[in-house]
């Protein structure tokens, strides 16, 4: 057994880049090996500045051999038949294929192929390169005369297999054993004999091959040169992981700016300084910023990294002169001043301007306010100056900065705390950890700002279509469905969407309506399935009474989230119970009868069955029952009981048992059978009260 050592060595990576090139090198080496019929222990990858490097454990010498049989035409078929068997099974001539007699069949060709194994360094050589040609780099480049394209001009390929070079060339770059250290603290080639030797040589050449220990190294080192200064560091995972993937050999660093800068908001330092020179910001003991900043560097420098230092500051004094600068010009212009500006932003050419979305907006904001708790003229006012934002030169600077900018400038400009808190809100939860609007006026704001984008793109006909979401469509969906839950709103989508529909033109607002509902359902069933929910519940209650000619105006259609979780929730338990499961076979064997049968016959059981026709005291006792337990659950389901309900229905179990162990349904009396098909329909009717148990697995 040999272990496999692939190094592709660079100029520097990209740091978003890196983690998906070290998956994708592993996998598509992997990939490859499998295929040619090698199996080996186990594979890991290392990504960093300027390498990419996979080992591969315990490889046999060579893939198995393969011996198959291959069957070809009978006996007599004509020529061109016959001579495609033989390309396909690689033999000259038919006298080397075998016959075999079938008694049904009667005489075919048989070829009988072995496949010798190939060596373990033949195959590698074959796959790395390839591999090499096709890797999927998101962007990549030529340099010189050569057709390669790589990410940034690729230096050298170490391959060793067993401690040996398996020997190749990919577009004039040959394999060997070779690989360089750190670009400053190394000089010359490394020869490596194995991955244990080329660890131990990389960290004396002053190289980290694990991001992971990189990353640690940098939390660990910021942290302490933090605390000794009295600090305390502000945690970015993903400053963290793009700073590991910028240096080989971190070395942690503190510098400072002006303390006049902190009258900036912090936000706006913390994005600075991150955004221009991937440096981590501190806070002191009171957590407020302090005006000292952590870098990391690439190099162990020999005058303690002063003249690092010092760059830094002279580059970061200059990034937040500007931001100082915004900050002070943005205020001197209100942001009502700003808003008719709106007009020349354009939010999306069939939608209209951005000026016309804030009408919608504030219409809409208005509309919620009361069904959220809030005061209706602030819930407008926020909606009015929630885009304003979008026009100062710090938001132009910082993109990420919009609403937060918002809030600042309208406390700046004395709007109320609640109006301000909701402009900056109104882009929450801008992910699935990103924090929920509670404060009603941001509640209605935020929900309006995501009702409008979803009920305007489905206007235009603009859905997400499998992988493709180009306007975050699916972010909103979620966003409603975790602002709705997280509060404990009772909101009636279907009533709300349909009055929005008017504000948009020439589409069929019952269409936009009902399939917009029916996106929000299956993002439910995702988030509640994240939850640990089973989505067939979730799909389940949601059909109930979810039908398309039920969209008309009048109708209380309700798509109220609370309900359906609180049903979900209810139904789960049921089915956990004996009662439940019992209850579950016995309906959908009802389902089944009644599907085949109205197929065979071409018609539906619908109505109620004749009580005269109730023959067996089983079916008198079911449609007793049936009649007590619609009641029941009824009953129950207007209280938003939906235990209750669910405890009715529990009600059906022994009748609807006894009903099929001693009732034969498809009688020879045609009056009887459509009785008791009838009886049957009246069961599945009673249970949709709850849920559609056909939508139930098991």
């Amino acid at each position: 057994m040999a272990d496999l050592l692939l190094e592709l060595f660079s100029e520097e990576i990209p740091a978003g880049m890196q983690k998906r090139a070290g998956e994708d090198l592993q996998r598509l080496v992997c990939d490859g090996l499998k295929e040619a019929g090698l199996k080996f222990k186990d594979a890991r990858n290392f990504y960093g500045a300027r390498r990419l490097t996979l080992v591969v454990e315990s490889l046999p010498e060579k893939s198995a051999d393969v011996s198959e049989e291959r069957k070809g035409p009978r006996v007599g078929s004509p020529d061109k038949a016959i001579e495609g068997f033989l390309r396909g099974a690689g033999l000259e001539s038919i006298d080397q294929a075998e016959v075999v007699s079938d008694e049904k069949k009667g005489d075919f060709y048989v070829a009988k192929i072995e496949k010798p194994g190939r060596a373990t360094a033949e195959i590698v050589a074959d796959i790395v390169p390839a591999m090499i040609r096709s890797f999927p780099w998101p962007k990549s480049q030529r340099w010189g005369s050569g057709k390669l394209r790589w990410v940034r001009p690729l230096h050298s390929i170490l391959c060793l297999l067993g401690g040996k070079v398996v020997p190749f060339d990919v577009d004039g770059i040959a394999s060997g054993n070779e690989t360089r250290g750190h670009r400053f603290m190394s000089e010359g080639a490394i020869s490596v004999k194995d991955f244990a030797d080329y660890v131990k040589k990389l960290r004396a050449a002053h190289v980290v091959l694990e991001a992971q220990e990189r990353q640690k190294i940098i939390l660990d080192g910021a942290r302490a040169v933090a605390k000794k200064a009295g600090l305390e560091l502000v945690g970015d995972e993903a400053l963290l992981a793009e700073a590991a993937g910028l240096v080989e050999w971190p070395v942690v660093l503190m510098g400072e700016f002006d303390e006049d800068f902190l009258d900036v908001p912090p936000e706006v330092i913390i994005t600075a300084i991150r955004k221009h020179q991937k440096c981590f910001s501190v806070t002191g003991k009171d957590g407020k910023l302090a005006n000292n900043f952590i870098l990391v560097a690439n190099i162990a420098a020999q005058d303690g990294g002063k003249s690092i230092i010092d760059g830094n500051e002279r580059v970061i004094r200059a990034r937040l002169s500007d931001a100082k600068f915004f900050w002070d010009q943005d205020r001197k212009i209100k942001l009502e001043d700003r808003l008719d500006d709106l007009k020349d932003i354009i939010f999306h050419e069939k939608l209209g301007t951005q000026a016309e979305r804030v009408e919608r907006l504030k219409a809409l904001a208005r509309e919620l306010a009361p069904i959220v708790g809030a005061d209706p003229d602030k819930a407008e006012r926020a909606a009015e100056l929630c885009k304003a934002d979008l026009l100062t030169g710090m938001v132009g600077e910082f993109p990420d900065l919009q609403g937060l900018m918002g809030k600042y400038y309208a406390l700046d400009q004395g709007e109320d705390a609640s109006v301000a808190l909701a402009i900056e809100e109104h882009y929450k939860p801008a992910g699935q950890n990103d924090t929920v609007p509670t404060d009603p006026v941001s509640i209605a704001v935020a929900l309006a700002d995501k009702l409008d984008t979803l009920v305007g793109f489905w206007a235009i006909d603009e859905k997400p279509t499998g992988s493709k979401d180009p306007y975050a469509l699916r972010r909103a969906a979620l966003g409603v469905i975790r602002i709705v839950l997280d509060n404990i709103l009772r909101i009636d989508l279907t009533k709300i969407i349909t009055s929005h529909c008017d504000r948009f033109p020439n589409h069929d607002w019952a269409t936009t309506t009902f399939d917009l509902i029916e996106f929000l359902g299956d993002r439910l069933k995702v988030q509640l399935r994240e939850q640990g929910s089973r989505f067939d519940l979730v799909d389940a209650v949601f059909q109930t009474g979810m039908r398309r000619e039920q969209m008309v105006p009048g109708m209380e259609n309700v798509r109220d989230l609370l309900m359906i979780v609180a049903r979900v929730e209810a139904l789960g338990k049921f089915l956990d119970t004996d009662d439940g499961a019992n209850l579950l076979a016995g309906v959908k064997r009802a389902q089944n009868i009644l599907r085949i049968e109205e197929k065979k016959d071409g018609k539906s059981y619908d109505g109620a069955p004749d009580a005269k026709l109730l023959k067996d005291s089983e079916e008198k006792a079911l449609s007793k029952a049936i009649d007590e337990a619609s009641k029941a659950a009824s009953a129950a389901v207007e209280k938003e009981d939906f235990e209750g309900a669910m405890a009715a229905m529990a009600g059906l179990r022994v009748p609807v048992d006894a009903f099929f162990d001693n009732v034969t349904v498809n009688a020879d009396d045609e009056a009887l059978r459509e009785n008791r098909l009838k009886l049957l329909n009246q069961i599945r009717e009673a249970t949709l009260s709850v849920a559609d148990f056909s939508k139930i697995e098991g």
